[in-house]
């Protein structure tokens, strides 16, 4: 954050939410008339050796969770057979680097769609960043629509607002979505307009329980797609997007050419489909605006030696009321 001044000006020029905290849910009691708070976390659970097979048929009983240190009782648990539905916004670039490839960037974001969506029990939503923030299609379980609002994109813009697009949509899209909360990227380069910084997009993200996945469009398509630079990845943009993803329980993808860019859609697919959601009450109910860490261990030691787990590791405590 540059000032404070900046990001009054941000939230005023959004019309801003009033927030609902990551992990936040509140809970009422009857002897709390304020409420207390839950913390949700989507856990992906691989193998050590083969980081690409997930490790399913885990129970609430092979996890422990621990915050700041101090040992959490978990509350609840879903797996793939119970998992809630998925809500997923699709955010593609259209800033000035992607004019040579804008009909490549949106055959992928429909290919993704198509991907990731369960019929009759998953929703898709699609939205454009350039110098504007534009949402096409609210949430819908329609692929036709979908695909409409991709096919209706023409034109790019004259510059990125990348982290301005995921504090739009996670704040005004996903806080109160019914379901797990996602959002996948579709970029070829590093955020260079926006009013929100790098740590406003993870905060507003882990705050409204949403897991971000990446995929990177500028590693050259064996060059296939016009405007994109072959061996170019791992630069500024691609570690800030890594970052990004990997501190609210995410993965960022480096596609090489077409085949990698559809394992990348059926990896972040299985992966979705075959998380663990686990949910715990911290001890500590104070909303006193602190980075609170988080991490989650197996209690038998034969699963820590071969299986490494992925999920947030961290949020703040920041008290807020719901919109009325």
């Amino acid at each position: 954050m540059k000032n404070i001044l900046r990001f009054t000006l941000f939230v005023a020029a959004f019309s801003v939410f009033a927030l609902v905290g990551f992990g936040q849910t509140p809970t009422p009691t009857p002897d709390d008339p304020v409420s207390v708070f839950e913390v949700r976390l989507p856990v992906t659970v691989t193998e050590k050796k083969k980081k690409k097979n997930l490790v399913k048929g885990m129970s609430q009983n092979d996890f422990i969770i621990y915050e700041d240190g101090v040992p959490q009782k978990t509350t609840f648990f879903t797996d793939e057979q119970s998992n809630p539905p998925v809500f997923v916004g699709v955010l593609m670039d259209t800033s000035p680097s992607t004019a040579g490839k804008l009909n490549f960037s949106k055959q992928a974001a429909k290919d993704f769609l198509y991907t990731v969506l369960q019929l009759r029990k998953d929703k898709g939503a699609f939205m454009t960043f350039d110098h504007r923030v534009t949402l096409h299609q609210d949430f819908t379980d329609k692929t036709d629509l979908l695909d409409r609002a991709v096919d209706n994109v023409k034109k790019v813009g004259s510059q990125t607002s990348l982290y301005d697009a995921i504090w739009q949509f996670s704040d005004q899209k996903l806080r109160n979505a019914p379901g797990r909360r996602v959002i996948v990227v579709i970029t070829d380069g590093e955020d260079t307009f926006s009013r929100a910084e790098l740590e406003d997009a993870i905060d507003i993200a882990q705050r409204t329980e949403t897991t971000i996945f990446g995929i990177s469009t500028k590693e050259g398509f064996l060059g296939s797609v016009p405007g994109v630079e072959a061996g170019t990845i791992k630069d500024r943009g691609d570690k800030l997007l890594e970052k990004l993803c990997e501190e609210t329980g995410g993965r960022a993808f480096f596609t090489g050419d077409m085949l990698a860019l559809e394992r990348s859609f059926t990896k972040i697919s299985q992966e979705l489909k075959g998380q663990y959601i686990l949910t715990y009450r911290p001890d500590n109910q104070e909303y006193d605006g602190k980075t609170r860490k988080i991490e989650v261990k197996f209690r038998n030691r034969t699963h820590e030696k071969k299986y490494r787990i992925r999920t947030k590791s961290e949020y703040r405590a920041v008290r807020d009321t719901l919109r009325n």
